[in-house]
């Protein structure tokens, strides 16, 4: 149980989609509420395909685009947090996201999980069902998941 003096950490995945900056305004907004809380970002690059090992070969050259493409998809999260003042580490992992997310949850020792509804490429309206990453830690997750979807429209301005 964490007491009020102890942040709670969360993780957050990010994936450069617009929900995925969402659920970290979340965790902002839950901050500003009065949680102490600590987070973890996380960036899953999914593993080479054939191609890509055919053209390059080099294993070390692979993870190092990948490194920096998951960097790159980091960095609006990592600024918004900055700014708020938010204590993070920032990882870019390999692999499936689904599998690779369930056991970093459990190997970082989060204690809650916030991810926005649907990634990026994946298509769907507001409120519908999440999407099969979000799915799969809802439904797996050992710790609480918070499903994060976009920002309501706000009204017409004149």
């Amino acid at each position: 149980m964490t007491s009020p003096q102890t942040p709670m950490l969360i993780l957050l995945p990010v994936d450069g989609s617009p929900t995925a900056l969402r659920a970290v305004q979340h965790a902002i907004a839950l901050r500003d509420r009065g949680l102490a809380l600590r987070v973890l970002l996380v960036n899953v690059q999914p593993p080479p395909t054939l191609y890509e090992v055919v053209l390059a070969p080099d294993a070390e050259r692979l993870d190092a685009v990948r490194a920096a493409a998951g960097a790159d998809l980091l960095a609006p999260a990592e600024a918004l947090l900055r700014e708020a003042g938010i204590a993070f580490d920032s990882e870019v992992l390999g692999g499936e996201p689904a599998p690779t997310l369930l056991d970093r949850i459990e190997t970082a020792g989060t204690e809650w999980v916030i991810v926005g509804a649907r990634g990026a490429g994946e298509s769907g309206e507001r409120h519908a069902t999440p999407g099969p990453v979000a799915m799969a830690l809802l439904q797996h997750a050992p710790v609480p998941v918070a499903v994060v979807h976009d920002a309501e429209p706000g009204p017409a301005e004149d």
